[in-house]
């Protein structure tokens, strides 16, 4: 018997997702200064492979299981291009509009988290308070 549904797994991966983007967002705006720095992003296949799984979570028995990596794994990536004139290309303010998304992202999987722990919790409580 599965206690954790998909759901909780798909949520916990999106969490990690969302820390591995955090990092590489305050990275590059620790180093906005640095000369010759390359910004760094999260792969964009990771949130795309993420965003398929969540589509997918099985939610009825005859509906088909997700078949994607078990550990979906993302990396950073260095961009080419430069922007200023020492070579560095980190936009500060593309970086932190990227930041307050990013963290908009990650309390809302965390509410639904809780959601998900609120509703086992309930259960195992016989629906008591």
């Amino acid at each position: 018997m599965k206690i954790f549904s998909t759901s909780i797994q798909a949520l916990e991966k999106g969490i990690q997702y969302s820390g591995a983007k955090h990092k590489a967002i305050s990275h590059n705006i620790a180093n906005v200064d640095t000369p010759n720095f390359k910004r760094k992003e999260i792969a964009p296949n990771f949130g795309e492979t993420f965003q398929q799984a969540l589509m997918a979570t099985k939610t009825n028995v005859k509906h088909q299981e997700f078949k994607g990596t078990s550990s979906a794994s993302y990396r950073m990536e260095n961009t080419r291009h430069s922007y200023s004139h020492n070579g560095n290309n980190v936009d500060i303010d593309k970086e932190m509009s990227d930041l307050a998304e990013n963290q908009i992202y990650y309390y809302t999987l965390i509410d639904q988290m809780n959601g998900k722990f609120q509703s086992l919790q309930s259960v195992i409580k016989g629906g008591r308070a």
